[in-house]
């Protein structure tokens, strides 16, 4: 496999486009919880989906698994990413340059999604948003002090499992080929996944094009942050268009979109500027991705994060 960036961590199958500032404290910040976690590390390089990982699946899920170059590459077990963007946290608030990194490992079923951004252009705000153990928690805090906003419970626990589903279905779904996952088409241009954890079940619809491109993915299993509490809502993360990295498809640009009766409330939109496959968790200890120019390539992705934050009145 061709390699973007010279990552040395223990991984057989490490590849992606890389742009890691050498000053970046939030990618620091990262790597120093998921190497406190040490989650767990995946079978590598000689664990390839073929052909009879696919058999049963229906039609549509096949033409999808084969866009996105999961067929014949080895199974993707963990990717950490970087993301910036535009974020606003009310339907009556301006927008925020925003900037996330994040790690998901498929193994422990768990992501860490670190995000900064100033609200109000002004007021330094940090996001911490994670799915471990069968437990969502969000924390947002004031000049990384002051707790502003908190999160736990069961609407935390659906919703970032379902996030978790969102990311795999979008950047790596090789972390989807097991007992956990079910498939069922729907029509032509569609079909939902379902994804069981610690007992819980979400579901998303996954609406593809003739070939097997994702074009949005939508679900119910998410709340929106309403003045009356959370609410179950709508959640649509819609792609405009993908590339190709390392023979793997990966979207160009997306959105984050809340559905609702008052009409659809986009908070997110950006571009992922840094994408690496099976890195361990144990980054740390100065082991970076190279920087790469962006005219040498980048791709796009959306901040799926910070959902209670957002409150679309």
């Amino acid at each position: 496999m061709r390699r973007h960036g010279n990552y040395k961590g223990d991984t057989d199958d490490v590849g992606g486009i890389g742009m890691t500032s050498t000053t970046d404290r939030l990618y620091e910040r990262l790597s120093q919880q998921i190497a406190a976690a040490e989650y767990a590390i995946g079978a590598g390089q000689q664990d390839l989906v073929t052909e009879a990982d696919l058999v049963g699946l229906p039609d549509i899920v096949r033409r999808y698994l084969r866009f996105m170059g999961t067929v014949g590459r080895p199974r993707i077990w963990s990717f950490h990413a970087k993301i910036v963007g535009r974020f606003r946290l009310r339907r009556w608030l301006g927008w925020s340059p925003a900037e996330a990194w994040q790690y998901n490992s498929g193994p422990d079923t768990a992501r860490v999604f670190l995000m900064r951004l100033r609200v109000a252009q002004v007021l330094p705000l940090l996001g911490r948003d994670t799915y471990e153990h069968g437990h969502g928690h969000m924390l947002g805090t004031l000049f990384d002090r002051v707790t502003v906003v908190e999160g736990r419970g069961e609407e935390f626990d659906i919703g970032e499992l379902t996030t978790y589903l969102n990311d795999a279905i979008l950047f790596a779904p090789s972390m989807l080929l097991g007992a956990a996952t079910s498939w069922r088409a729907v029509d032509d241009n569609s079909f939902e996944v379902s994804l069981t954890d610690a007992g819980r079940t979400v579901t998303g619809r996954v609406y593809v094009d003739g070939r097997g491109a994702p074009y949005d993915f939508s679900s119910t299993d998410r709340f929106a942050d309403l003045p009356g509490g959370p609410v179950r809502a709508e959640w649509h993360t819609p792609v405009r268009d993908w590339t190709v990295i390392d023979g793997r498809g990966a979207p160009t640009h997306l959105e984050a979109v809340w559905h609702l009766p008052q009409g659809p409330m986009p908070y997110f939109t950006g571009e992922l500027i840094h994408l690496a496959h099976n890195v361990p968790s144990q980054i740390r200890r100065g082991e970076r991705t190279a920087s790469t120019p962006a005219s040498a390539g980048r791709s796009g992705g959306h901040i799926y994060a910070f959902w209670s934050l957002c409150e679309p009145a």
